[in-house]
């Protein structure tokens, strides 16, 4: 991603996608940090806690415990302090009504998560190299 020193927040609950999507990422090369939150409640109190470093994109699953990737995303692009941080969300969701409900939120794109490994990893690779063109306000 580009500015490289910057976290990328990853809102995940299951462990086995994390472990892939770190492994991913470090196989092509992201050095950025990434902070891991189990949940949308967790995610939304680390992002507004003081002094942390806004991250330069927050992957998103939408199916968690507590606070839902959706539930997320409304709180997320209501706050004038987080709306610009680009979300991707990262799903196993085959529901119509999520990728419309993501939309409508303003997320950066929508996608879903591969069974095959090496499909993850080129996921990751169009992910990294959007944003690392994409320029940011």
């Amino acid at each position: 991603m580009k500015n490289s020193s910057k976290p990328i927040l990853l809102v995940e609950d299951d462990r086995v996608d994390v472990m892939t999507i770190l492994r991913a990422l470090k196989e092509i090369h992201v050095g950025n940090p990434v902070v891991n939150m189990e949940n949308g409640e967790a995610a939304l109190e680390h992002l507004r806690a003081p002094g942390v470093e806004r991250p330069c994109i927050i992957l998103l699953d939408l199916n968690m415990p507590v606070m839902n990737g959706i539930e997320f995303l409304q709180l997320v692009k209501a706050d004038p302090e987080l709306r610009r941080i680009p979300v991707i969300v990262l799903t196993t969701s085959e529901e119509q009504q999520d990728k419309v409900s993501s939309f409508n939120l303003g997320v950066a794109g929508y996608m879903a998560k591969p069974v095959d490994y090496r499909r993850f990893v080129e996921m990751m690779r169009s992910i990294d190299l959007y944003w690392t063109l994409s320029e940011m306000p």
